[in-house]
């Protein structure tokens, strides 16, 4: 297996390299696991997605990583932990992609918290955020059940749509 960036109780994160390809394919290209982002990858774009995360591994060492269950090795979908800027402010982002037969099973929380405990405890960063639509309840169940707030909202333009997004914060608890 390549290299492993995080383990939790049931999972692996592991970095995403060339040979990926088609698993990412699989979710990237799916309507429905992609819906909150209104379209589907091309092959050109799932290209452009493992390139990405190939430099911001070797910028950062964060990125979006394939999530794998620990027992089955199989891909359950891709986890999130990596810089962002939004109105020229700098955050750390969570973010989470899952294959459709892995929804609402308790990964994306998992992973999550994983991340965000990676954040605060070996990056030592005061806080994450969440970018999640409004309509995409799932995934701000994911957020809420890490008790974050929604600290705001902003509009991301992708692909000459206007998209809101909500801004969910997670403040590292003070000792």
């Amino acid at each position: 297996m390549s290299k492993i960036f995080l383990k939790t109780k049931r999972l692996f994160l592991k970095y995403i390299t060339q040979s990926d390809f088609q698993e990412l394919k699989s979710i990237l290209q799916d309507g429905e696991v992609m819906y909150a982002w209104e379209y589907d990858f091309s092959d050109e774009d799932v290209q452009n997605w493992i390139d990405k995360n190939i430099s911001l591994y070797q910028k950062y060492n964060l990125g979006f990583f394939l999530m794998l269950e620990n027992t089955s090795r199989k891909v359950v979908g891709q986890a999130a932990l990596m810089p962002d800027e939004i109105d020229g402010q700098q955050y750390y982002e969570i973010g989470y992609i899952l294959k459709k037969e892995h929804w609402h099973k308790g990964y994306a929380t998992e992973a999550a918290k994983a991340l965000k405990d990676y954040a605060f405890n070996t990056l030592n960063i005061d806080e994450v955020i969440f970018e999640i639509r409004p309509n995409n309840t799932s995934s701000r169940k994911v957020a809420e059940n890490l008790n974050t707030q929604i600290q705001g909202h902003f509009i991301k333009h992708v692909r000459g749509k206007d998209m809101e997004h909500l801004i969910y914060k997670l403040a590292k608890e003070k000792n």
